[in-house]
């Protein structure tokens, strides 16, 4: 399994509004879509995401997203590893994604860009 990056998810109260910073910051342009009634903005590293407060606290359980080469790799390494799988693989509008629970108790999401 290659991990390629993690991504650090930004939790806010107003998304365009937070928006322009993150695009200056990361010198790249924000790349936006919805997902289970959250807005999300992709900005370089970062994971801007709004949205009804029932579905940020789920979220916050995810401590970060790191992106892999293939998720299906990543799944069989971290069930080798103990890792426990709490949702997916499943596609999403980037790839696919699967979230596990390592044996620390800590919750990550395990993406890759395929379709």
């Amino acid at each position: 399994m290659e991990i390629l990056g993690a991504t650090l998810r930004v939790y806010v109260d107003d998304l365009e509004a937070a928006i322009p910073f993150y695009e200056r910051l990361a010198g790249t342009a924000a790349l936006r879509f919805e997902r289970g009634g959250v807005q999300v903005a992709a900005v370089g590293c970062f994971l801007l995401m709004s949205g009804p407060r029932s579905q940020l606290d789920l979220l916050r359980k995810v401590a970060a997203t790191i992106a892999v080469t293939d998720v299906e790799e990543a799944h069989k390494t971290l069930v080798e590893l103990g890792a426990e799988v709490v949702a997916g693989p499943v596609p999403t509008p980037g790839g696919r994604n699967l979230i596990v629970r390592h044996p620390d108790g800590m919750v990550y999401e395990y993406v890759d860009r395929r379709r």
